[in-house]
C-alpha cells in the first residue's frame, strides 16, 4: 500500500486549551509526535527524556525536564520539576519504552537486564502514575495514557522477550489501575503500537540492511514479514499513533476507560 507522504488530519486549535500534559520520552519518535499533536491543540506541554530535544526541532514543548525515568529520582525530578512549573497535571503521556538486551532468548537474559526492561517499560510509568495521581484526584479529574505494545501478545522471544514480558505488564496495570480510580474521575487507557516508523526503527533497518547485504526496501519488508505480515502493507507513522492519543485525553472519548486500542495495521491476528 501507498506510503502517505501527508497525514489529512484536521483538528481544533483550542481543544486541548489550558490543559497541563506530561509526555514522557517526549524529543523523539511517537513521543514527540505526541507532544506536537497535543500543543498545537492548545496544551501547555511537558516533555521528558534522557537528553535535550535538538534547538531545530520546534516540538512544542513549554517545559523539557531532562531526566533517566527509569530510576526513582528520575521520575521525583519530573515530578517537581513538571507540579511546580504547571501546578498540577491533567493528561499523563507514558510513553518511554524500549530495550536495551542482547539477542540470544531467554537464556541470554541476566537479572541485570530483566530489570532494565522493567525499570523503563513498568516501573517508570508506575512511580509517574504515583507521582501524579494525587493532584489528579484532588481536582477531581484527569487522563492518563499508557503506551503498550503489540509484542506483549506476540513477544519476539529471540530479541526483545524481556520488553515484551514488561509491557504485557505494563497493560494488566494500566487495567487494574483503572477499576481503581475510574470511579475517582481519572480516566486510563492503553494503546498498543505495531511497528511504527520511527527514526530508531530506520535506523534499525538500514543496521540490517548494511549487515546483509541488500537495501532499505528489502530489509524494511523483512521486518513485517518477521511480524507475519501487516495487511495494510506499511508500518505505521508515529503522527497516527499521536492522533490516537489525541482522541483519548480528549473530552471526546469521556466514556473510553480501561480499554486498550491496538493500532497495528492489521498485524496481531486474532479478535
Amino acid at each position: 500500500m501507498h506510503q502517505p507522504s501527508s497525514l489529512p488530519f484536521s483538528f481544533d486549535p483550542a481543544e486541548f486549551a489550558g490543559r497541563r500534559v506530561l509526555v514522557t520520552g517526549g524529543t523523539k519518535g511517537m513521543g514527540q509526535a505526541i507532544v506536537r499533536r497535543l500543543a498545537a491543540s492548545g496544551a501547555r506541554v511537558a516533555a521528558t527524556a534522557r537528553s535535550a530535544p535538538d534547538a531545530a526541532d520546534g516540538d512544542g514543548a513549554e517545559l523539557f525536564v531532562a531526566a533517566d525515568i527509569a530510576t526513582p529520582a528520575g521520575v521525583a525530578r519530573v515530578a517537581e520539576r513538571t507540579l511546580a512549573a504547571f501546578g498540577g497535571l491533567d493528561i499523563l503521556v507514558n510513553n518511554v519504552g524500549g530495550s536495551g538486551a542482547s539477542p540470544g532468548g531467554a537464556l541470554a537474559l541476566d537479572d541485570a537486564q530483566w530489570q532494565a526492561a522493567l525499570d523503563t517499560n513498568l516501573l517508570a510509568a508506575v512511580r509517574l502514575d504515583r507521582a501524579f495521581l494525587p493532584s489528579m484526584l484532588a481536582q477531581g479529574e484527569g487522563t492518563i495514557v499508557h503506551i503498550s505494545s503489540i509484542q506483549r501478545r506476540l513477544p519476539l522471544y529471540e530479541s526483545t522477550l524481556a520488553y515484551a514480558a514488561a509491557k504485557a505488564a505494563l497493560t494488566t496495570y494500566s487495567k487494574g489501575l483503572s477499576k481503581e480510580f475510574g470511579p475517582r474521575g481519572v480516566r486510563v487507557n492503553t494503546v498498543a503500537p505495531g511497528y511504527i516508523e520511527t527514526g530508531a526503527a530506520r535506523a534499525f533497518v538500514e543496521r540490517l540492511a548494511a549487515g546483509a547485504g541488500s537495501d532499505y526496501a528489502s530489509a524494511r519488508q523483512g521486518v513485517m514479514d518477521a511480524l507475519g505480515g501487516i495487511p495494510i502493507g506499511r508500518p505505521g507513522l508515529p503522527e497516527e499513533v499521536a492522533e490516537l492519543v489525541a482522541f483519548l485525553v480528549s473530552r471526546r472519548a469521556a466514556s473510553i476507560h480501561g480499554s486498550e486500542y491496538v493500532i497495528d495495521g492489521g498485524t496481531v491476528p486474532v479478535v
